[in-house]
């Protein structure tokens, strides 16, 4: 029997899983249990392992089986699991854990011993087309990456980056909530511009401080909301001079803030909340 926790932060969900000293096909067990109705249905695992360079270590594991390098929601909910369950009791209010993506630094917000919140910093997000990677005709491995894209008749102007995963955001003036996310997010992710698949997101400008998303995770398919997907979202919006320092990103699960500092570092902030706890059949 394996004990898990399953977490939302704005309505993206994960199952959280103490891997040490476990035995399993991960990438098949992330299929397993996110599965809806067959499993306990989430966006996804994050798993526990001891780590040699930070305080602990995640790797987050997508519906699909695939293995993400970084969640900006997975990483403020492992945070909640770590330091809720005692895995880790972190110092000076921060805790350094180790991802795909190299090691971020979380700052858990605590109420009553328990984590209701975090900031992360997620990295100075990388416009620079080779660190994506994309590769896009007519554009230059240390090109800005902005093209247009036409899929299923949809003009998409489109500003890709990496949060330390890929992705490719549509700013548009029609409203994101007609759009057909899903449809157009299925051929996009896998666009041969993308050799890595991409994270594809749609956003209308509400003011200098606020947007809206949409967000079509690689591997997983629309979600209500992402931490990498809004950090993407915002970044992309401000490389193009249309919102502020500080944004609001407003989600179908929930709010998500992102601002950055002096060094560019962006920084992503959001609630954590436990839903229930459970155990997995051998």
């Amino acid at each position: 029997m394996l004990p898990f926790m399953k977490l939302q932060g704005a309505g993206n969900d994960y199952i959280a899983i103490d891997g040490r000293g476990e035995n399993y096909d991960w990438n098949k067990l992330s299929i397993d249990m996110s599965t809806p109705a067959f499993g306990v249905g989430s966006d996804g695992i994050v798993v526990v392992f001891d780590s040699n360079t930070a305080d602990i270590r995640m790797r987050i594991y997508n519906p699909d089986g695939s293995e993400a390098e970084i969640s900006g929601n997975g990483i403020r909910l492992f945070t909640k699991f770590v330091i809720d369950k005692k895995i880790f009791i972190p110092k000076n209010n921060l805790i350094k854990i180790e991802t795909g993506d190299g090691i971020k630094t979380v700052y858990p917000s605590l109420e009553n011993g328990k984590v209701v919140s975090s900031k992360v910093e997620m990295g100075v997000p990388n416009f620079i087309a080779s660190k994506i990677p994309i590769s896009v005709p007519d554009i230059n491995d240390s090109d800005s990456p902005k093209f247009d894209m036409e899929i299923l008749g949809h003009n998409l102007v489109i500003t890709c980056l990496s949060i330390g995963n890929p992705h490719a955001v549509c700013i548009m003036e029609s409203n994101t909530d007609e759009f057909p996310l899903v449809e157009v997010g299925k051929i996009v992710e896998k666009h041969e511009f993308f050799p890595n698949r991409i994270n594809f997101e749609i956003v209308n400008i509400i003011s200098r401080s606020k947007i809206r998303a949409r967000i079509f995770e690689r591997g997983a398919g629309e979600t209500l909301s992402s931490g990498t997907g809004s950090t993407a979202s915002a970044s992309a919006c401000r490389y193009n001079g249309l919102v502020d320092d500080r944004v609001e990103v407003i989600l179908d699960g929930g709010n998500l803030n992102i601002s950055w500092d002096e060094n560019e570092m962006a920084i992503l902030e959001g609630p954590s909340v436990e839903v229930f706890q459970g155990v997995w059949p051998d």
